[in-house]
C-alpha cells in the first residue's frame, strides 16, 4: 500500500514537472487531470492508515478501507476510459489494472484481519 501510494505521488509529481509528456490533445489533459484530487485523496489517507496502524488507532481500518476504495475507483475509472477508447497501450493498462485488483486483495485480507476474534486479555482470562 505505501509503494502504491508514494507511486501515486510521484506519478503527479512527474506530471507537473513534465518529465511524463502531456498528452497530445487538451481534452485527454484534462481527463488526466481530472484524476488528481482523486488520487491525491487515495494516497493521503492510505499514507494516514498505515501511520494510524503504527500508532495502533481504533479507527485505521476504516480509512485503509477508505483508501482502498478511492484507489480501486481510480484505477477502475482509468480503465473503463482505455477500453471505451479500443486503446491498449500495457504502460497505462498494467499499473491502471494494478490499481483496480491490489485494492480488493488488501480489502479482503483487511476484512479478514478484523474479522477474527481477538484473543482474551489477562483480565478476561482471570475472570473466566
Amino acid at each position: 500500500m505505501f509503494g502504491t501510494d508514494i507511486g501515486f505521488l510521484l506519478y503527479w509529481l512527474a506530471n507537473a514537472v513534465q518529465v511524463i509528456p502531456p498528452y497530445p490533445t487538451a481534452v485527454l489533459n484534462a481527463w488526466n487531470w481530472s484524476f488528481l484530487s482523486l488520487d491525491l485523496l487515495a494516497a493521503g489517507t492510505g499514507l494516514a492508515s498505515l501511520h494510524m496502524a503504527r500508532r495502533r488507532h481504533r479507527g485505521a481500518a476504516m480509512v485503509r478501507a477508505v483508501s482502498l476504495a478511492l484507489t480501486h475507483a481510480a484505477g477502475l475509472l482509468a480503465i473503463n476510459f482505455w477500453a471505451l477508447r479500443c486503446e491498449f497501450d500495457p504502460a497505462w493498462w498494467l499499473p491502471n489494472l494494478w490499481l483496480v485488483l491490489f485494492p480488493i486483495a488488501a480489502l479482503v485480507s483487511t476484512v479478514r484481519q478484523h474479522a477474527q476474534p481477538e484473543p482474551p486479555t489477562r483480565q478476561q482470562t482471570t475472570l473466566a
